[in-house]
C-alpha cells in the first residue's frame, strides 16, 4: 500500500481547508492503492521552528519535531491544501516543511490550491522551488480552485464539479506514477 500524507495547511479561525480535504479524501477512497492519512497542521500544531540544528542532520532534540518526522519518513507521497495568502502559501506550511530535509526527499507531491481569481496558483508558484530544493517532485497536474467559496454550501462541506473532480483524478494518477518512478529511482540508488 502507498502511504499518503494528505496535508492541510490553512490553520486560522473560519478556514475552508478541511472541507477542501474532506472531499479529497473520499475521493481518494476510489483508489485502492493508497493508506491515507489525514495531516491538518492546525492539529498538530508545530511551534515556530525551535529545533538548534540544522534539519539536514535529522538531530532533533523535541518530541513535536521527531514525531513530525517519523510521520513525513512514512510518506511515499503527498498532497498538500493550501490557500493563497497575498500571493503566497502560509507561514504554518513553510514552517512545517522547514522542520524536516531528508523524510521528504525523492517523494512526490500534489498541489491543490484554493483563492479567488487566482485558484491559488501565485501561491503553488512560490511553493515549487521550496519543494524541489527538498528533492522531491512537484507533480505538474495539480487542482486549483478559483472562487472556493462557491463550492462550500451552508453545511460547510465542499462541493466540486466535472472539471475539479477530473483534476484530481489526473494528480492523483500521476502521483502513483511518480511512486512507482521514485521507488525504482530509490532501490537503484540504494546499491
Amino acid at each position: 500500500m502507498l502511504q499518503l500524507k494528505l496535508i492541510t495547511a490553512s490553520t486560522r479561525e473560519g478556514r475552508k481547508g478541511p472541507a477542501i480535504s474532506a472531499w479529497l479524501l473520499e475521493l481518494l477512497k476510489q483508489y485502492k492503492v493508497f493508506e491515507t492519512e489525514h495531516l491538518d497542521l492546525k492539529v498538530i500544531n508545530l511551534p515556530f521552528m525551535d529545533e538548534p540544528h540544522h534539519p539536514k542532520l535529522a538531530k532533533y532534540t523535541h518530541e513535536h519535531t521527531k514525531q513530525w518526522s517519523k510521520t513525513i519518513a512514512a510518506a511515499d507521497a503527498f498532497i498538500f491544501i493550501t490557500p493563497e495568502y497575498n500571493y503566497g502559501f502560509p507561514a504554518t506550511l513553510k514552517n512545517a516543511i522547514d522542520y524536516l530535509f531528508q523524510e521528504w526527499q525523492y517523494k512526490p507531491v500534489g498541489l491543490v490550491s484554493y483563492g479567488g481569481i487566482s485558484a491559488g496558483t501565485r501561491c503553488v508558484q512560490l511553493l515549487k522551488p521550496v519543494l524541489t530544493a527538498l528533492k522531491m517532485v512537484v507533480i505538474t497536474e495539480s487542482v486549483n480552485i478559483p472562487f472556493f467559496t462557491k463550492y462550500i454550501n451552508e453545511e460547510e462541506k465542499f462541493v466540486s464539479d466535472e472539471s475539479l473532480n477530473r483534476s484530481a483524478h489526473a494528480m492523483i494518477s500521476e502521483l502513483i506514477k511518480w511512486h512507482e518512478v521514485l521507488t525504482t529511482f530509490k532501490n537503484r540508488s540504494a546499491h
